[in-house]
């Protein structure tokens, strides 16, 4: 078993998808979990449920405002006094905003795109990365997207996959910036994982059956998957991984 005792992890988006499946596997594996939420309180604190007080601590923050975000942060780190793995998992996706559509929904959509899936992990990077620097080393996992490396197939998405492949690139940069300081930096990008965002993506693809016989698997990515490999890279147990993009998406997309 994965065992993550006496390390702080800092989960963003840990209201549902993903982000709900990484807070309760490190919290299983024995962390104290910072769970994010950004309005769905409730659903942060069913994904830390069963988990005591002192072992959990939920943190609302709006990822569009930048003060927020730094905010975010310092109550975070306040809780425990530091904070050992940062994941950036919250993100927005929205099927609008391209090419076709009017140029108010395309700064619109992409400007909220920026600020969530680029500035406020960005943020949190550099909050971190100069906590680590002083702390000795740490970690850092951002969850990007197969979108990232190879587009994503609705093109109304394009602020998603453009966002996503950013944040991807800033992470690998920090990686081998400060990989002689001990600070880890993973990223990983999976595929069709069962979430509400990818049933909502499917429902314009022709539907669920569509996506899944374009998939090597015949499957779609469980997010417990995605979890149990947060909470392996968390224990910094695989060090010369950092920088490395890990493909989770059964075969479907090999480079």
């Amino acid at each position: 078993m994965t065992d993550l005792q006496g390390k702080t992890v800092l989960v963003t988006g840990a209201s549902k998808g993903i982000g709900a499946s990484i807070a309760a596997a490190v919290g299983a594996s024995g962390a104290h979990v910072i769970a994010h939420y950004g309005t769905d309180r409730e659903g942060a604190a069913r994904a830390v449920e069963g988990f005591s007080d002192d072992r959990s601590h939920l943190v609302g923050a709006d990822l569009s405002d930048m003060a927020a975000v730094d905010s975010l942060w310092q109550r975070a780190f306040d809780w425990r006094g530091e904070i050992d793995v940062l994941v950036n998992n919250a993100a927005v996706m929205r099927l609008e905003g391209g090419i076709s559509d009017t140029e108010d929904a395309w700064d619109r959509v992409w400007s909220e795109a920026v600020d969530v899936n680029v500035l406020a992990p960005a943020r949190l990077l550099r909050h971190a990365v100069k906590h680590y620097l002083q702390a000795g080393g740490g970690t850092i996992v951002t969850i990007s997207s197969w979108a990232a490396q190879r587009g994503i197939t609705n093109p109304e998405g394009i602020a998603y996959s453009a966002t996503k492949a950013a944040i991807a690139a800033a992470t690998k940069t920090i990686a081998r910036g400060y990989a002689k300081q001990n600070v880890l930096a993973y990223v990983i990008a999976p595929g069709v994982v069962r979430t509400r965002l990818s049933v909502e993506s499917a429902a314009t693809l022709g539907g669920e059956d569509a996506v899944t016989a374009g998939l090597a698997m015949g499957e779609w990515v469980p997010p417990e998957e995605i979890a149990d490999l947060v909470a392996y890279l968390a224990t910094g147990q695989c060090r010369h991984l950092t920088g490395a993009t890990l493909d989770v998406n059964g075969a479907s997309y090999v480079r």
